[in-house]
C-alpha cells in the first residue's frame, strides 16, 4: 500500500522522532508513506473566519497532490491532521468556499473534497489492522502500564474529524493492546493541555498539564503517549510530570520499539 503523506513543519524540527520511527515501522508493516513534493505548512491552527480562504490554500494543495495521484492522503501531526481534515470538509460541504478557492488556485480540474484524510494512527487501525500489527510484534511492551493522551484535535469537532467517540475514545488504547502493553484509562486524557496559549500563559498551561499528568498518575499510568508534538511539549514541560516522573512519547516510539526498529 502506497499513501501520499503529509509531514508538517514541526516533524522536520522539534518533532523528528514521531516522523523517524513512523516511517521505520511502515517499511516492517508493508505499506509506503511518499512524501509530498513542494509541501507547505498547513496554516497550524484552523482558521475561524467564514470568509477566510488564503490560510486554507496549502492545505487544498496538498490534497489535490493526493487526488491527482490517485491516493489517501496520511498524515501524523494531530495539528496538521485536524487542520487538513477540517479544510477538506470544507471543499466537500461549503460552496462558498469551494468556489472562491478553486477560482483563485485555477486548477485544472475543480477540487470537491474528494481526497480521503487517514492520521497514522487510522492507518493502523483501520488499513493495517490491530490483529495483524499484533502478530508483528517482535518485542511486546509487556507489563508497561500506558496512558493514552488524545487532547483536543484529533477528537474535535467529531461530526467533522470522524476519528473515535470524543468522550469516551479507544484507538490509542487498542493500539497500546496490540504492541502488547496496558492501557490505562485516566479522566483527563481527552482534556486540552492548553495548545498555544504556552507562548504567553505558562502559568496556566502549567495548571492544566498539572491536572491532566495528576489524573493519570493517580490512576497507575506510568507512561504517557501522544500523537501531538504540542501536547508533548506543554506535558513535558509541566512541574507535575517532573514530580511524578512520567515519561512522555510519541505513539510511534511505542510501535517502533515494539517492532524491534527502534
Amino acid at each position: 500500500m502506497k499513501y501520499s503523506y503529509f509531514p508538517g513543519c514541526t516533524l522536520k524540527t522539534k518533532a523528528q522522532e514521531l516522523e523517524k520511527y513512523a516511517l521505520d515501522s511502515a517499511n516492517v508493516l508493508g505499506f509506503e508513506l511518499q512524501e509530498q513534493k513542494e509541501w507547505q505548512c498547513c496554516g497550524a491552527v484552523y482558521p475561524q473566519g467564514s470568509d477566510e480562504i488564503a490560510t486554507k490554500l496549502s492545505a487544498v494543495r496538498s490534497l489535490v497532490g493526493a487526488r491527482d495521484k490517485g491516493e489517501k492522503l496520511v498524515t501524523l501531526c494531530a495539528a496538521c491532521h485536524h487542520v487538513i481534515k477540517r479544510v477538506n470538509d470544507d471543499m466537500k460541504n461549503k460552496d462558498d468556499i469551494r468556489t472562491k478557492v478553486n477560482n483563485y488556485l485555477e486548477l485544472p480540474e475543480t477540487y470537491q473534497g474528494e481526497t480521503e484524510v487517514l492520521h497514522y494512527l487510522e492507518v493502523l487501525r483501520d488499513e493495517i489492522g490491530f490483529d495483524e500489527l499484533a502478530k508483528k510484534v517482535t518485542n511486546p511492551l509487556t507489563g508497561r502500564k500506558i496512558g493514552a493522551y488524545y487532547g483536543c484535535l484529533l477528537l474535535r469537532p467529531s461530526s467533522t474529524m470522524n476519528f473515535d467517540d470524543p468522550e469516551n475514545p479507544t484507538i490509542i488504547e487498542n493500539f497500546i493492546k496490540a504492541i502488547g502493553a496496558t492501557p490505562v484509562l485516566y479522566p483527563y486524557r481527552t482534556e486540552c493541555c492548553g495548545g498555544y496559549l504556552c507562548i504567553d500563559k505558562k502559568d496556566l498551561v502549567n495548571n492544566m498539564t498539572g491536572s491532566i499528568i495528576q489524573s493519570a498518575a493517580s490512576h497507575g499510568v506510568e507512561e504517557i503517549v501522544t500523537a501531538c508534538p504540542l501536547c508533548k511539549y506543554n506535558l513535558e514541560l509541566s512541574e507535575e510530570g517532573a514530580k511524578n516522573k512520567l515519561s512522555i512519547s510519541y505513539f510511534t516510539e511505542l510501535l517502533a520499539e515494539a517492532l524491534g526498529v527502534k
